[in-house]
């Protein structure tokens, strides 16, 4: 077996190659937010968070945002991490192809991401949330009749708007749920529903005076502000609790983040629920299956209602 490791400021790449098959591990650091949920659930502890100290940040060198790693002694390549990041800044490959053998083996399920757009409601021209993107994964094209893609600027000016078609392109895999582009809409065209349902909870009496650090690492603009008074104030709906502010948070319990509901594809793994009590919480684990438990019941019932109501 070998190993390669190559880290640079925008990427970093681990491979192993056995006497078969090649497995490789890609982190882009220009999508990871420095969160906390790939490090939570990864069964082999081979992620890593690394949270700046505060004393030690230099005075204007930018928000002290968290940045993780990867050991490549402890990794397997299984993909739990690839599964849940909400940025889509892991990928987990096998022999170049993008293979994630936790979902292969139906141990792991994948996250819903679900956004609904209505191009018929898309004026010509209306870039709205595309610029609303703070991930920039939102493209909106305007086809002519002709079959030539207009600029905004010539969308609007065209003289016979009805024969222009409108194409909004959203790449799922990095798509947290933040709604800012619904929210931005002009036109109610877009309908975003959350992966991650949650509830955060500032103490502002517990907040160091002129403490901005949680509104400077969130990764989702808005959703964490400076109000009036100087304090820290929340907008929930744009909140997408991938944990970066109770990271760096620098007093405990001056930031309470707690995820109620993950939104993902139906599993009996015993490995997603390990993941989801690390996640969530004991309490919502067992509420999820106690909801999978009556769902199987109902089913239950209902194919013996069908087997014995069935024509003799």
């Amino acid at each position: 077996m070998r190993i390669w490791r190559k880290d640079t400021p925008e990427r970093l790449l681990i491979e192993r190659r056995l006497h078969v098959h090649w497995h490789r591990i890609e982190l882009d650091k220009t999508r990871c937010v420095g969160c906390e949920l790939c490090s939570l659930i990864c069964p082999r502890e081979a992620i890593t968070i690394n949270v700046p100290e505060k004393e030690s940040w230099p005075e204007g060198a930018g928000p002290r945002k968290p940045w993780i790693d990867i050991d490549e002694e402890k990794c397997h390549f299984c993909g739990i991490c690839n599964c849940i990041c909400l940025f889509g800044a892991v990928k987990v490959s096998k022999d170049s192809e993008p293979v994630i053998p936790v979902m292969e083996t139906e141990s792991f399920p994948k996250l819903l991401r679900e956004i609904e757009i209505n191009t018929e409601k898309c004026p010509p021209g209306c870039v709205e949330c595309e610029e609303a993107c703070p991930f920039d994964l939102v493209k909106v094209s305007v086809i002519g009749p002709d079959g030539r893609v207009l600029s905004p600027d010539e969308a609007k000016a065209y003289p016979r708007p009805e024969e222009l078609k409108v194409e909004v392109s959203v790449d799922l895999d990095g798509c947290s749920g933040c709604r800012l582009c619904e929210l931005r809409c002009p036109e109610g065209a877009i309908r975003v529903v959350k992966v991650i349902l949650g509830r955060i909870r500032i103490n502002v009496e517990k907040c160091p005076e002129g403490c901005h650090d949680c509104v400077d690492a969130c990764p989702v603009p808005g959703t964490l502000y400076v109000g009036p008074d100087g304090k820290v104030g929340i907008n929930e709906i744009t909140c997408v609790y991938c944990g970066v502010c109770r990271l760096v948070c620098p007093v405990e319990g001056a930031l309470e983040l707690e995820r109620t509901y993950i939104r993902h594809e139906p599993t009996r793994s015993g490995a997603w629920n390990k993941a989801l009590e690390k996640l969530t919480s004991p309490v919502r684990l067992t509420r999820e299956l106690m909801a999978k438990s009556l769902t199987r019941g109902r089913e239950t019932v209902e194919k013996r209602l069908k087997w014995m109501l069935r024509p003799a």
